[in-house]
């Protein structure tokens, strides 16, 4: 038996507004995990990105929001550019940072950061681009 799920219903108003900013349809997303198999920082994620996407769809969003996935995300478009779908997931990402960002939330504090720091280069770059611009 084939049950239509109605995505109207299962989006919450996050969701939508996550959409809005990126620009990005969360349910054009197929999993086929191409996103998360390039992602260089994907090691330090607590949730890979097609977890995110999956997350997403289903109406999740407090679970995505409680990860540290989006403020790892280097913003490198690895997996943009590998979507076989073109969606622009880095954007998806930014969206969740700006999200959080207009609450007065934040993953990166830099007075706080520990003289050595375990993550790549490039995700800690990005995080200083996102906090000075």
């Amino acid at each position: 038996m084939y049950v239509k799920i109605d995505h109207t219903k299962v989006k919450g108003d996050l969701v939508r507004k996550i959409e809005e900013i990126s620009g990005v349809d969360v349910n054009r997303c197929y999993q086929c995990g191409k996103c998360s198999a390039g992602c260089p920082g994907a090691p330090f994620m607590d949730l890979l990105p097609s977890q995110v996407m999956h997350l997403l769809m289903t109406g999740r969003v407090d679970r995505v929001l409680e990860s540290n996935t989006h403020w790892i995300c280097a913003s490198c478009f690895t997996c943009t550019v590998r979507c076989p779908k073109d969606i622009d997931l880095a954007g998806v990402m930014e969206a969740i940072r700006q999200i959080e960002l207009r609450e007065r939330k934040d993953f990166v504090r830099v007075d706080k950061l520990p003289e050595r720091l375990n993550a790549p280069t490039i995700a800690m770059v990005s995080a200083f681009r996102k906090l000075t611009s």
